[in-house]
């Protein structure tokens, strides 16, 4: 790991121009939208959708990347001439890209060969270079390989997700979602559902509910090829998978910005269903949602149906991750879910039934 020298009173300047112009786009953008879902008012559950598309990258890892540069800044790690290095399935590099080019550094993404072109478009429009690799088991050793060639910082979400944001408050997603709810029928939510791709909006959430004391319990998803469940399920950290065609959430490995003992309960889903989901949430609702929000649905559907046999009422909010635009050439391409033996229609089926029009 590289340092900046603490000693160079232009680099302390520079540091601290550097954490005001990031706080200060944070300060230029409202808090990110909270949609009911329309669900029967007689079934006396209620189901929001916390909107974090609409940040200026497009994502709730629009959040992460901005934690993640303070969190860099601060430590020292960052200065006026870093190459900004990380591993990343997407959207978190898009954000990064985003925050660099606003610092005016170099922004290397180190990404699997499957990441949609759409991403790696965006990615290059923020002004970022991408990296591509075969096995996206791969991307750790390579960022840490380009990190130190450069002289740069490998940022690292997988590890230092969980501590960059401070889960206390401080204006995070969890506090935002409380206060948002605090005029609904049911304030304090029965359920908060969430997928983990570094594990670290899980841990924020799961932090703030013990803090604050709320009986809210959190609910992980996790897509079909991901270690995260199994691990979950076993206990055992070590637990290898071949990783996620559902971008953004789901890992080959379980990373360590993953909290399991914030979490109360996971939730696998097949990657069709994830990808019908998605579908069927911009059918119902007209928002153009990405896959892993698909993910989120599908859960909350199981969750509602558990709470109407056992004549619970209450509220459950999940997250939009992203906008649908972002997958056109994949989850929205019928060619595409046929080359991956993908058949969503029996889960749309499900779902139309579910909650018929």
């Amino acid at each position: 790991m590289s340092f900046v020298d603490r000693h160079d009173p232009d680099v302390r300047r520079w540091v601290a121009e550097a954490i005001r112009r990031v706080e200060a786009d944070a300060n230029r953008s409202c808090d990110t939208h909270l949609h009911v879902f329309p669900l029967p008012s007689d079934w006396g559950v209620n189901l929001y959708l916390k909107d974090e598309s609409v940040h200026p990258t497009g994502s709730l890892k629009h959040r992460l990347a901005r934690s993640l540069f303070l969190y860099g800044l601060a430590n020292g790690w960052i200065g006026p001439s870093t190459t900004i290095v990380e591993a990343s399935s997407g959207s978190t590099a898009v954000s990064e890209a985003y925050f660099a080019r606003l610092l005016g550094l170099p922004f290397i993404a180190v990404m699997p060969e499957s990441t949609s072109p759409e991403k790696c478009q965006l990615i290059e429009f923020y002004g970022g270079k991408g990296h591509l690799v075969a096995d996206p088991g791969a991307i750790y050793e390579e960022s840490h390989r380009l990190a130190a060639e450069t002289g740069g910082h490998f940022m690292d979400q997988f590890t230092y997700a969980e501590r960059a944001t401070d889960w206390r408050g401080n204006n995070n997603i969890a506090e935002s979602i409380y206060s948002q709810m605090s005029m609904e029928p049911y304030p304090e939510p029965a359920w908060i559902v969430v997928g983990a791709g570094t594990g670290g909006t899980s841990s924020t959430i799961g932090r703030y509910i013990r803090y604050r004391r709320h009986t809210t319990r959190l609910a992980v998803v996790d897509p079909e090829g991901s270690a995260f469940y199994p691990g979950w399920v076993s206990g055992d950290a070590t637990v290898t998978a071949p990783g996620s065609r559902i971008e953004g959430i789901g890992r080959p490995r379980v990373e360590p910005s993953l909290l399991p003992t914030v979490i109360d309960r996971m939730i696998a889903v097949p990657d069709a269903r994830s990808i019908a989901a998605m579908h069927w949430t911009r059918e119902v609702t007209g928002l153009d949602v990405g896959g892993s929000t698909g993910t989120n649905m599908a859960a909350c559907v199981d969750l509602i149906a558990e709470m109407r046999e056992r004549g619970q009422r209450g509220s459950i909010v999940t997250l939009i991750c992203d906008s649908g635009d972002r997958y056109k050439g994949t989850y929205g391409n019928p060619r595409w879910l046929a080359g991956q033996n993908l058949d969503i229609e029996p889960h749309l089926a499900e779902l139309r039934a579910f909650l018929p029009v």
